[in-house]
């Protein structure tokens, strides 16, 4: 595919990444959203920015260190000329948060009764109450450390927020100004809530405390200046597999390194004097483009934990409560339910609890024989877990694979990793080059004098946290394709099989990528022939080279083409004579757009398919992902009608440009679709009916341990 390799075709994907965190950002500023949801995209996009810094620049710096000069295969930019974009482009992008926080959500939340006051703001009451709380509970932990030829600059935490100071000695005038730096400790809040008027809520930020009480911490020295900065340091974990015999103890050794990593970027505030900021880029070693100058508190990540504010619900959105799922409605024995036909979940809108509840009534149920289960990112106290841990404890064969190199997910997998294998569970923490993104649970039960396998698949973690604000599909199924096929992936895991021939399944990093690229052809083939042709894919990012080409080919041959992408795309639509008939749409709104849906074909000779992994080269090659297709009818239709739904969002929707832009989809309708509220909408209503008929008894997850 020759003719596609012109680098015009192509988004860059560092590029790409930016303008999805701008359409995240964009949500903060959207007037018809209450004012803590909108603090809230705030400290997302903070969250964000956070990661992508020390993930995606820190590997482009590493990449120009090495001399590497090679453009990239798509947009064919090379790592010094993304780096020279992405500052550029990033810097435009954070000085627009911090004026949409101050000039926008400041004032609104002021208007509520929400203050954050600085020092000169505070009246007595505050006044004594802050200095109380700085002499009895800060001023204790705080380490002041000076930095002279004896002090060298310490070697400050990634994302730890700082005070640079510049002190005189009255005494000795001549020696010049000194520095020292405080580092703001995160073992105590970010903000302090200060007596405030009944109805309002008051608050103070820890780093202004601190200044205000500097005095105290250099005593017989004048402060000339203190401000605030913050390091974000390269945090991608480097391990070589090959050579690591224990790869648990050599992640918790990188662990430990990533607070350690080279500096990335240094966020100063915009109040800081030139020369205290050209000392710390000098200590720092970084280009002034590296420096982003911020007006206003440092790390809006911090808005995370302010959005629960209590007393002022009005401030946020109505909570929604999942509801049960339609597929599982009234269903009292949900291996009973399954055997009868397929279940399809589509969360948040439909509880995740059956899913806690198959795991924990397989752990308790003594007919169950074995409980296989892929775990990528798991809740802080996950009930999953815990019921895998019963489940040992009740003597059945259980086995996990664990990832322990989840991005920034490591440190919890390798607690419970240490808590399953001390009760007993086979752990197996993946694949030596591979990061397993699978999400699956076989589980093996005895049933009249045979065994039945139980199958769960989903496009979404077992976290039952995130369960409740990403948007998945999972799939319920007790045929026996699809159990042969989980027998044979956890086998393949365990041992040294080499991949088999699925039944139902396709996998990476053999054979998904020829799965898809078949799928595409076989439209693009209908299409030159005659027959009505579509694709409709809905996925996080898409990057894969081969993929976009497939795509491109099919689009010249006429296949009308749908693409629903929430993050990064590469992909180029609109282009004459190669991408006309694709259109590129990102859904953003209350919940984290997460699902994986594939659609081939049209008008009722769809083949539909879920899966773990995105359109992106990661997913093809170095994780191991799977694919699973849709067989039951009913369950096809939902989905079709999910598809459709989101396609017609006028409400949340973006529409990308030719040019790489996106444009916010507008309608003159006064009462837009929305395609999250619309599912909910849909779930709740669907329940409302089947309550009014009649009164069913539902599916509960286990909360208290069975009595012996």
């Amino acid at each position: 595919m020759e003719h596609f390799d012109n680098p015009n075709y192509y988004i860059n994907r560092e590029l790409s990444w930016v303008a999805f965190n701008e359409r995240v950002l964009g949500e903060a500023s959207n007037p018809d959203y209450p004012i803590l949801e909108r603090l809230k995209f705030i400290a997302i996009a903070s969250s964000n920015f956070d990661e992508f810094f020390m993930v995606r620049v820190a590997g482009l710096k590493d990449q120009v260190k090495a001399g590497f000069s090679k453009p990239d295969n798509k947009s064919g930019m090379t790592p010094t000329q993304q780096l020279a974009a992405i500052w550029e482009r990033t810097h435009t992008v954070m000085q627009r948060l911090f004026d949409v926080l101050k000039h926008e959500i400041m004032p609104e939340l002021e208007q509520a009764g929400i203050r954050f006051l600085k020092n000169e703001q505070l009246n007595a009451e505050q006044r004594q109450f802050v200095d109380g709380f700085f002499h009895h509970h800060l001023y204790p932990v705080l380490t002041p450390m000076a930095v002279d030829s004896s002090h060298p600059f310490p070697m400050l935490l990634n994302k730890s927020l700082n005070l640079a100071v510049l002190l005189e000695d009255p005494e000795d005038r001549e020696e010049g100004p000194l520095f020292a730096v405080v580092q703001v400790p995160s073992v105590v809040p970010r903000f302090l809530e200060l007596p405030s008027p009944a109805g309002e809520a008051h608050f103070i930020l820890l780093e202004d405390v601190i200044r205000d009480h500097m005095d105290s911490l250099f005593q017989g020295y004048r402060i000339l200046e203190s401000s605030p900065f913050r390091i974000t340091r390269n945090a991608d974990l480097t391990i070589d597999e090959d050579e690591t015999e224990d790869l648990l103890e050599a992640i918790e050794q990188e662990l430990r390194k990533r607070k350690m990593g080279e500096p990335v970027r240094l966020a100063v505030d915009a109040s800081m004097s030139d020369f205290l900021q050209l000392t710390l880029q000098d200590w720092l070693e970084l280009d002034n483009s590296e420096v982003f100058r911020l007006d206003g508190p440092l790390d809006p990540s911090f808005f995370f934990k302010f959005y629960s504010l209590p007393g002022f619900d009005h401030l946020r959105f109505e909570p929604l409560v999942s509801q049960p799922p339609r597929d599982l409605f009234g269903s009292e024995d949900i291996f009973a339910t399954i055997r009868q036909r397929d279940i399809l979940l589509h969360h948040p809108y439909e509880s995740f609890d059956p899913v806690v509840a198959f795991v924990q009534q397989a752990a308790a149920d003594p007919k169950v024989l074995a409980i296989k289960q892929t775990l990528y990112r798991v809740s802080g106290d996950s009930p999953i877990v815990n019921a895998l841990l019963r489940a040992a404890d009740n003597g059945k064969q259980v086995t996990v694979l664990l990832e322990l190199k989840a991005r920034f997910d490591e440190e919890n997998n390798i607690v419970w990793a240490k808590k399953l294998e001390k009760a007993g569970c086979h752990v197996i923490y993946g694949l030596v080059g591979l990061k397993t993104h699978s999400k699956i649970t076989l589980v093996v039960r005895a049933e009249d004098d045979a065994l039945r396998r139980y199958v769960h698949l989903s496009t979404g973690n077992y976290n039952d946290t995130t369960a409740r604000i990403y948007t998945d599909i999972g799939m319920l199924t007790a045929r026996e394709e699809f159990g042969i096929d989980a027998s044979h992936f956890f086998n393949h895991l365990s041992g040294y099989s080499h991949p088999p021939a699925w039944k139902m399944i396709a996998t990476a990093p053999v054979g998904l990528r020829e799965t898809f690229l078949r799928l595409i052809q076989r439209e693009r083939d209908k299409s030159l022939a005659g027959v009505p042709a579509r694709i409709i894919a809905k996925m996080n990012s898409l990057t894969d080279k081969q993929i976009i080409e497939a795509l491109y080919e099919a689009s010249c041959a006429g296949v009308k083409i749908d693409l629903i992408v929430r993050g990064i795309c590469c992909l180029r639509p609109g282009i004459p004579g190669v991408s006309e008939n694709i259109r590129v749409i990102s859904i953003i709104g209350r919940f984290l757009e997460h699902s994986r849906i594939f659609c081939f074909g049209s008008d009722g000779d769809e083949a539909i398919f879920c899966s773990s992994a995105d359109w992106m080269t990661r997913n093809m090659v170095a994780r191991v992902e799977i694919l699973f297709p849709v067989l039951q009818e009913d369950l096809k239709k939902r989905i079709l009608h999910m598809l459709d739904v989101m396609l017609k969002d006028n409400a949340k929707s973006h529409l990308l440009q030719p040019d790489g832009t996106y444009q916010r989809i507008l309608s003159d309708d006064p009462f837009p679709l929305n395609s999250q509220d619309t599912f909910w909408e849909e779930a709740y209503q669907f329940v409302q009916e089947q309550e009014a008929d009649n009164s069913l008894q539902r599916l509960q997850p286990i909360t208290t341990a069975p009595e012996e």
